[in-house]
């Protein structure tokens, strides 16, 4: 936040000359495409206040409208009983930050229920991807008066969310739309002073149980939660909320948070499209802990309890520790010499951060871009999925300028503010937490221990026999069906058709008759990788003896241990027991998986249509294919289910 009461976005760096930067970006769009969104994108993603954030607004129309096919575009319609108009350009630049064209549509005012209950309503025929609910708490609830029970409370609150899931469930099954919900802003004063929370039908407590319901029924519904209620209570209710601007504009979100705003909705587009990072790379040396171990020594770095930076340090490192626990994967960039820097970790007693929780752990004197490429290789990531946390403003801006792809928050000077920089940013926003998230940590340190097995100079032949492999396939169930859904909406790079379903869509493959669905799980002597791919295949509407490859995603932490072929092996078995003839399958191309261009060819299917560079269909005949042997252990479920 800054002087002004505004919330700026304090992680990122300001622009040294913004204006003319802005001049330059519009010159190059009609000329060159390519370089109008490496420049939307680098602009966008600088720290802008809410009149900066005007001007590069005008910039993204005109780059969207220029390379319309380089900005994935996500239809973002807004409903609501307040005026939204000022959230249009914060909203559209927060996508361009992440390079995507965000298309918002604002409703009527108040008119929130008509525009999802009509089907002949502008909201229908603008077909939204999303849909955002953005209401006040008098929206779903009458004013009561303070004599009302708690009793009777709970029954309004009650009434009040169930009116909402009920618009969430049109919202899925007539729009087709993944739904976000705002929380509810107390914007209420204070009746009873002290005592106000006490009362149950005081505004606060009314607000409060509503937003306590409110996020139990989206957990339950699949529902993704815009919380401004949290973010208000972290920040405080003035940037939020202005009753000047609610009086006379009608604007529930005052302009002096419209642009932290907008990051919101940014941030949880692209969550849901899987472009949230996946890995915090951890400077050392005055990152998480005072000081330099290679000259203070263990003894002398600050560090731990008795002094307000030990304190900080342990802070920031607890913060980490439960991004770990939480699925992020953590590891460490220092220019050290590694057997110092690694003894912190393992003799300092008050390290919160031990060495198990360090997927990958680099510590030389090579630059710093060299060393965060070869994280990203090392746990089979993109770069693109690691954000820098480095003290050191010049380590910061060579990373910048060499691996523009990496996030690196402008770190404060006090080591008190590390994890409001951290939080606030929202680089690892997520839409859910699974059982898949809770273990993923787990999994990339033991993914890098097979790395370092591999290149330790084994066969590679013997060295999968060793892993002594384990897959598991099965149909969709209910209970995996939240990590299938969350595993199809965020693999960008092993995903043949990048086609994104929501989870009553995913059901309803699921609950079908003749749709194949498969889910695969692998198990070696390392550990439990969880649940690592998804398939789903239709038979062809053209042809019944054809069936057709509609989706095909995996992680890319398996990748290289046959897990590809063996997919394969077993869409090849129910094919041939279900009396399909062919196989026929989808290549879409996206700036993210050019991986897996060749990956029906490598699996013997032929070309059939497309070019290069366009998307490409591939056709595989049953009775010719014979299936890959590999060192894989399967259990597929399916078969026992297709006896029956």
């Amino acid at each position: 936040m800054d002087g002004s009461g505004s919330l700026d976005l304090h992680w990122l760096a300001p622009h040294p000359a913004l204006r003319p930067a802005i001049k330059a970006a519009q010159a190059s769009l009609e000329s060159d495409a390519a370089k109008s969104f490496a420049d939307l994108r680098l602009l966008a993603g600088h720290r802008l206040d809410f009149l900066t954030t005007m001007q590069v607004d005008r910039l993204a129309d005109a780059a969207f409208r220029a390379a319309p096919a380089m900005w994935p575009e996500i239809r973002l319609a807004m409903l609501g009983a307040s005026s939204m108009e000022h959230l249009r350009a914060p909203i559209r630049v927060a996508g361009a930050r992440r390079g995507l064209q965000i298309t918002p549509f604002i409703g009527g005012f108040g008119r929130f229920r008509q525009e999802l209950i009509q089907p002949d309503s502008q909201l229908h025929a603008f077909k939204p991807d999303v849909l955002l609910l953005s209401l006040r708490t008098a929206d779903v609830i009458e004013r009561l008066p303070l004599g009302t029970t708690s009793e009777q409370v709970d029954a309004a609150v009650a009434a009040g969310v169930q009116s909402l899931v009920d618009l969430w469930r049109i919202a899925r099954t007539e729009i087709r739309a993944a739904v976000i919900q705002q929380t509810f802003l107390n914007t209420d004063y204070p009746v009873f002073g002290n005592f106000d929370g006490a009362v149950a039908a005081s505004s606060h407590s009314i607000t409060d149980r509503l937003n306590r319901a409110l996020r139990d029924a989206a957990a339950i519904e699949s529902v993704m939660l815009l919380d401004v209620a949290l973010w208000s209570a972290v920040q405080g209710l003035t940037p939020w909320y202005d009753p000047v601007r609610w009086h006379h504009a009608k604007q529930l979100i005052a302009p002096s948070a419209a642009v932290f705003y907008g990051d919101l909705i940014g941030r949880l587009l692209a969550a849901m499209r899987g472009l949230s990072a996946k890995c915090l790379v951890l400077d050392l040396d005055n990152t998480l802990w005072g000081g330099v171990i290679g000259d203070d020594g263990l003894n002398g770095i600050v560090l731990g309890q008795g002094s307000g930076a030990g304190e900080a340090f342990i802070a920031f490192q607890a913060y980490a520790k439960l991004l770990s626990q939480r699925g992020v994967i953590l590891a460490v960039c220092s220019k050290n010499t590694h057997e110092i820097a690694e003894a912190v970790f393992l003799d300092h007693p008050d390290m919160v951060l031990k060495r198990e929780d360090i997927a990958a752990f680099v510590a030389n004197w090579n630059d710093k871009p060299s060393n965060l490429r070869e994280i990203a290789r090392t746990l089979n990531i993109g770069i693109d999925s690691l954000v820098f946390f480095d003290d050191n403003p010049a380590e910061r801006e060579i990373v910048r300028q060499i691996l523009p792809e990496v996030a690196v928050p402008e770190v404060p000077e006090d080591a008190a503010h590390f994890v409001s920089c951290l939080a606030e940013a929202g680089y690892f926003e997520a839409i859910a937490f699974t059982e898949e998230d809770r273990a993923r940590a787990g999994q990339y340190r033991a993914n890098s221990e097979r790395s370092q097995v591999m290149q330790s100079g084994t066969d590679t032949g013997a060295f999968l026999t060793s892993l002594d492999m384990k897959m598991t396939v099965a149909p969709f169930t209910t209970v995996d069906l939240p990590r299938i859904t969350q595993l199809a909406n965020k693999s960008n790079q092993f995903n043949l058709t990048t086609r994104r379903y929501t989870h009553d869509q995913m059901a309803a493959f699921a609950a079908s008759a003749t749709v194949v669905t498969l889910s695969f799980r692998l198990v070696d002597k390392f550990g439990d990788n969880g649940l690592i791919g998804v398939l789903i295949a239709l038979p062809d509407a053209a042809d019944s003896q054809v069936l057709r490859i509609d989706t095909w995603l995996m992680s890319c932490r398996v990748l290289g241990r046959q897990v590809e072929a063996e997919t394969i092996n077993q869409l090849y078995r129910i094919a041939r027991d279900r009396g399909f003839t062919t196989l026929v399958a989808d290549y879409i191309p996206t700036s993210k998986n050019g991986l897996v261009r060749d990956i029906y060819a490598r699996m013997g299917f032929t070309h059939i249509a497309g070019d290069a560079g366009s998307a490409t269909q591939w056709s595989l005949p049953v009775a010719d294919f014979q299936p890959t042997e590999t060192a894989i252990a399967v259990d597929a479920q399916f078969q026992l289910q297709a006896a029956e």
